[in-house]
């Protein structure tokens, strides 16, 4: 006991300064562990803040996408197919073939003349009408989501979502009433070529065949599809691009730059770079195999509705010359009752996967 009190007295300073260092210590780590603690709950927090946020816009996202194709069903469709059809119905009038036919008494060279005009023009006006419908609803489906993704992109940034990594030059009303506008090109501008080129298609698939030859369903199917795959496959790739949209040297150099990732394109305005944007989209290896699916389903519809109106006659084989009636009513049918064809469109899983990429593709970088 004497012994530990005399190495008390002697090493009490010691002892007691070495007691509060450690003490100090002690408390130290309690303060920085409490601290480390808190930035520790602070960052999950943020964090949760951060998902919450980016799960908000996720949701903000895909009711603006089911708006944006409500916009295209209700409003841009109508509009483009009811002038559509009026320049098609303008462009191609079999009325006269037809009543001058319905004069002529007997046989004559004329007479045969006017039916082998009246079989290609009622192919071609149907054809026409199935591949303009298809297209431009495709076309337009393709505008509207992207269209539709950058005005999401000043709304996205507002809440700070992390899914937004740079700033956005806004879209202002102008450039978008003439982005949409461009949707009339073909009924427009594209016409004339389109018309000579799908009657070029029909006439060459139907040399050759009479008047009394039977047709039924599957004839019937695989001369349409020969008729657009003669088409869509005649010229340079993807030819077909120029009927929906204006070919412009300018698309040239700013396609190359686009192509080539640049980073900065070559004084580009707003509406020439959703314009820029559509026309590599409709260019593209993928949706040149989406509009083929698309064209298909289409064509398997309207065969199974002309067998339907037949009452059954086309299922069995019926001479040509009255499957020529069908064929020339399809046309108008084809773009009267677009919303029903646009949605069997639609229905092609692969087409509507494809149109939720594009629209939650954004390549902001």
């Amino acid at each position: 006991m004497l012994s530990l009190r005399g190495f008390w007295r002697r090493h009490r300073r010691k002892v007691l300064v070495t007691t509060g260092v450690l003490g100090g210590g002690y408390v130290l780590y309690k303060l920085y562990n409490a601290h480390r603690q808190r930035l520790t709950d602070l960052e999950a927090e943020l964090a949760r803040e951060q998902e919450s946020s980016d799960e908000l816009l996720k949701a903000k996202m895909q009711a603006h996408f089911e708006n944006i194709q409500s916009i295209a069903d209700t409003t841009t469709l109508p509009h483009v197919m009811h002038y559509l059809s009026s320049r098609i119905a303008e462009e191609l009038d079999t009325t006269y073939i037809t009543e001058r036919l319905m004069q002529m008494k007997g046989k004559s060279p004329e007479k045969l003349e006017l039916w082998d005009r009246l079989k290609v023009l009622s192919f071609t006006r149907m054809v026409l009408s199935l591949w303009s419908m298809t297209m431009l609803s495709l076309y337009i489906r393709v505008q509207v989501n992207i269209l539709g993704r950058h005005l999401y992109i000043d709304t996205a940034r507002g809440f700070g979502s992390s899914l937004i990594v740079e700033d956005a030059e806004l879209i202002d009303r102008d450039d978008q009433q003439k982005f949409l506008a461009s949707s009339d090109y073909l009924s427009s501008y594209g016409m004339p070529a389109l018309i000579s080129n799908i009657q070029a298609a029909a006439a060459e698939v139907l040399n050759g065949k009479q008047l009394t030859d039977r047709f039924n369903t599957t004839v019937l199917h695989d001369t349409i599809m020969q008729m657009l795959d003669k088409f869509m496959s005649t010229g340079s790739p993807h030819h077909w691009v120029n009927y929906l949209m204006p070919e412009d040297a300018r698309w040239v150099e700013l396609a190359t730059a686009f192509s080539n990732d640049s980073t900065v394109l070559p004084d580009v305005t707003k509406f020439e770079q959703l314009m820029l944007e559509t026309r590599s989209v409709i260019s593209s290896g993928e949706f040149g195999s989406i509009a083929e699916m698309a064209l298909r389903a289409v064509v398997d519809t309207v065969v199974v509705d002309m067998g339907a109106q037949s009452g059954g006659d086309l299922a069995s084989g019926t001479p040509l010359a009255k499957v020529l009636a069908r064929v020339a009513q399809m046309g108008p049918i084809l773009l009267g009752e677009s919303s029903k064809f646009i949605q069997i469109i639609l229905n092609v899983p692969e087409v509507e996967l494809f149109f939720t990429l594009i629209y939650s593709h954004m390549q902001i970088s």
